[in-house]
């Protein structure tokens, strides 16, 4: 199928005018263990009962729409069901806390919730009496108990009756033909590894811009079936998720976060976005697995990777043609080995995977390539819709790169190292933050992005965010991210936050991967009461910095991480210490941690 790309506002109907019964969506009900799906006809039905439901609930051109819960069908509804009005939808994500909520809600004046499950519920109830623009809460999950006497909550159910017959049909085709691509479609509140969130403007001709140039270079189609587990709130998720729609492909909708592995050994995806640290837990699996195996296996795959490196990294990566003996070793090997890990991931037809949203370690990207799987390696941000560069599938590509530029995209780096961008992806600025968006963009109109980096043979190479560059008390730079990448592909290492700055020399945090590191205990007689005991065990930190330092032999000197402390308990998005995407807040750890950090330096 040719890309359909139309406003977002009929995007769903155009695309099933020409796929009609065809699987569009497959999915789990909340709570449910079964597999479902709808047919393009049944989504653009379901489209049309949120457009005329929202109408009868007074939704006016350009309103703000909140939606708080996990990956859902209902969530796909209601996103291009708003979309079909000129709404605008604001996503939260699931983990969001109530103060988050509660800032999101009275900046943007939303005066409709849609939730997901009882958590995002309950969190929405206990903020209502302070949001004075809130009016209801619309509940995605059947099963959620509504509190006795909430008059404000509905379930999504009760909510689409009143789309029922499609009684606005006539008025939502007049706003549908009304639409222009300078309809802001969503705010995005990042929160930010420093300071406030803020709302990033996200416009309908973003979204078209951004389609037909990532059009260009991933290669999605209809026969495609693309599991979505990163959150849709997350830029890079809806983006993608939209882009696979514009081309007809089937969407594997997982809700729950937990049993993403699960929903692929299902589903069998042949193309899923994923984030870094998805591939960091499956380089750690497979090697866990070949490490407990035989020696003969273990020789034959440690054999096998050299072999797929050589001709999928050496040759293939380098845009040159692998010799006639090589490739029929690789041919041999992937039927064999390869096969039976990616069977074992349920990736057995895969296409090709996106992968961005923090620094990839060159030894995993290395490795997911080897195994014959395609990792496209990008970077974007939300202020770009999503991707600014990424490889190309079927083309030369430099591990630790991040790909090319995608078309329209104009790069430049400032003289402080700064990537800025221009382009028709590009955010006008941020809501309600006029002085924000000013300092956001140089004179002429380039976007600020805050990211250090450099150009090479037309590839982008990042180096830190330009805000986290440490600086020692020795005066030498120091890119933590980049450290860090190094040390979480470490089967014992689950979350790492360098610290540097203003510092003698590098020290970390670290959170073990508990239960590996209790049988590495338990397998080698150290006797532990609990995670506080194990983590200060003076064997294991021994083990653990023999190994860090192997992990970092490439790194200069006054780079290498001198002292470690290991944590008895994860970084946590309660104690404000990650953003809802994960990403660790170093002020917060500095001031949680301090009295760990200083101990390190005495």
């Amino acid at each position: 199928m040719q890309q359909v790309n139309s406003h977002l506002s009929r995007l769903v109907h155009d695309v099933a005018a020409r796929l009609g019964n065809r699987e569009a969506l497959i999915y789990k009900d909340f709570g449910s263990k079964k597999w479902k799906s709808y047919s393009w006809n049944d989504f653009s039905q379901k489209v049309k009962l949120v457009s005329n439901a929202l109408l009868n609930m007074g939704v006016q051109v350009q309103e703000n729409i909140g939606v708080f819960s996990q990956n859902s069908v209902q969530y796909l509804f209601t996103d291009f069901g708003a979309w079909g009005i000129r709404a605008v939808t604001i996503p939260f994500y699931a983990t969001s806390s109530e103060q988050q909520i509660q800032f999101m809600v009275s900046d943007a004046q939303i005066r409709f919730l849609f939730v997901g499950e009882q958590q995002q519920y309950d969190k929405a109830r206990r903020i209502f009496p302070t949001c004075h623009s809130l009016e209801r809460i619309i509940v995605f999950d059947s099963a959620v108990t509504i509190a006795e006497g909430d008059k404000s909550a509905m379930h999504f159910d009760e909510f689409l009756r009143l789309g029922e017959g499609l009684p606005r049909q006539s008025e939502v085709d007049s706003l549908t033909a009304a639409a222009t691509m300078d309809d802001i479609a969503n705010i995005l509140y990042t929160s930010g590894t420093t300071g406030d969130s803020k709302g990033v403007l996200l416009s309908c001709g973003q979204y078209h811009a951004a389609m037909e140039a990532n059009h260009q270079c991933v290669p999605v189609t209809e026969d495609d079936r693309v599991l979505n587990f990163l959150p849709f709130t997350h830029i890079f998720e809806k983006g993608w998720k939209i882009l696979c729609i514009t081309m007809g492909a089937r969407l594997i909708v997982n809700t729950n976060p937990m049993e993403v592995q699960q929903s692929m050994r299902e589903q069998h995806p042949t193309c899923m976005s994923a984030v870094p640290r998805f591939w960091e837990k499956v380089y750690m699996g497979v090697m866990e697995k070949i490490e407990a195996s035989s020696p003969v296996k273990r020789k034959l795959f440690e054999h096998a990777l050299k072999v797929g490196r050589r001709h999928n990294i050496e040759f293939l990566a380098s845009g040159k043609r692998p010799p006639l003996a090589l490739q029929l070793e690789y041919k041999a090997l992937n039927k064999t080995v390869f096969s039976l890990v990616r069977r074992e991931l349920g990736l057995e037809n895969a296409h090709f995977f996106p992968t961005a949203g923090a620094a990839v370690s060159p030894h995993v990207e290395e490795f997911v390539h080897s195994i014959g799987l395609n990792m496209i390696v990008g970077y974007g941000l939300t202020e770009s819709l999503a991707t600014v560069t990424c490889d190309h599938l079927g083309e030369a590509f430099t591990v630790g790169s991040v790909g090319q530029p995608i078309q329209g995209i104009s790069i430049r780096i400032s003289d402080e190292g700064e990537v800025l961008l221009k382009g028709p992806t590009i955010t006008r600025g941020y809501y309600r933050r006029d002085d924000l968006t000013r300092q956001s963009f140089t004179p002429d109109g380039y976007f600020r992005t805050g990211d250090s980096g450099y150009m090479k043979d037309g590839e982008l190479f990042l180096k830190d965010r330009i805000k986290d560059l440490f600086k020692t008390s020795n005066g030498k730079y120091i890119a933590p991210q980049m450290i860090e990448s190094k040390l979480l592909v470490d089967k014992y290492i689950d979350q790492v936050a360098i610290i540097a700055d203003e510092r003698k020399f590098v020290s970390a945090l670290i959170i073990p991967e508990y239960h590996l590191l209790e049988d590495y205990a338990r397998q080698h007689d150290i006797s532990f009461t609990d995670r506080r005991d194990l983590c200060q065990n003076e064997q294991i930190h021994q083990m653990l910095m023999e190994r860090i330092d192997t992990l970092q032999q490439q790194l200069a000197q006054y780079e290498q991480v001198k002292r470690f402390t290991l944590l008895p308990q994860p970084f946590s998005l309660e104690r404000g210490e990650l953003t809802n995407t994960l990403k660790i807040k170093r002020r917060v750890l500095n001031e949680n941690y301090r009295r760990e950090i200083d101990k390190m330096y005495e």
